[in-house]
């Protein structure tokens, strides 16, 4: 990893995004900020969701400006890693930004996330889904930089995960430590700005990364039509960077 800049990945929600950052806590050699863009987003000071009520937890002094200072910060005393979503940050994206980061990207089949928000959140706006967003800013770094930055499927590392996270581990320039994929079961505070950790019920009972069958295919055809229609429009983005995978060795 270049020493001055934040590893990121840059996920979607639902996409198993919380278990790998988890095993990127177990490492210990880099400190590790979850969502912290997000944070500031859904509830900090000014948040920018789309469904933010007067009700909606505010923080003062908590902005999307305050959490860029806050990592650049944390950068010059080591190595940092970030999981965040691209939406979070859309309209702030320049190349000052882009240059504190080291990017990769974690997808997964928006059949299975979409449905999965709608589960948690019937009332979802599109905005949250994140899809092309993370198009948009895969396809910018491809652009800025000559080259595609590392992406990772979803399934592809729950299928095999000590291959895909080694491989990972290479493309990104970091040591794969095959200990990181086990934990203890437990609580999970770490992670749990948002609704106190509701969203990681299966992550607190998880004990590491751990091979499993590739999961179902869902049937998008049977999901409510605001669901068919959201994933319609954001499934494009998905293959596009799926197209990009790594496939490990």
């Amino acid at each position: 990893m270049t020493r001055h800049r934040i590893l990121a990945l840059w996920a979607v929600p639902r996409s198993t995004s919380t278990a790998f950052e988890w095993m990127m806590r177990q490492r210990g050699d880099l400190r590790c900020f979850h969502e912290p863009f997000g944070e500031a987003w859904y509830q900090g000071e000014a948040p920018l969701w789309p469904r933010v009520t007067e009700d909606s937890a505010r923080t003062p002094g908590l902005t999307l400006e305050s959490v860029r200072r806050q990592l650049a910060q944390a950068n010059e005393d080591g190595p940092v890693f970030i999981k965040d979503f691209p939406h979070y940050i859309d309209h702030m994206i320049d190349d000052a930004l882009l240059d504190l980061f080291n990017h990769c990207f974690l997808i997964r089949d928006p059949a299975k996330t979409i449905t999965s928000l709608y589960a948690r959140w019937p009332d979802f706006h599109e905005k949250e889904v994140g899809s092309a967003e993370q198009r948009a800013l895969f396809d910018r770094l491809c652009e800025r930089d000559g080259k595609a930055p590392p992406v990772l499927d979803s399934d592809d590392l729950l299928e095999r995960p000590a291959q895909m996270v080694a491989a990972w581990c290479a493309a990104c320039g970091i040591e794969f430590i095959p200990e990181a994929l086990n934990w203890k079961a437990g609580a999970r505070d770490a992670v749990s700005w948002w609704d106190g950790g509701s969203f990681h019920e299966n992550l607190r009972h998880s004990t590491g990364l751990r091979p499993q069958a590739r999961s179902k295919y869902i049937d998008i055809d049977e999901a409510p039509g605001r669901v068919r229609a959201v994933h319609a429009s954001v499934v494009e983005h998905y293959e596009h960077l799926h197209a990009h995978r790594l496939r490990g060795s």
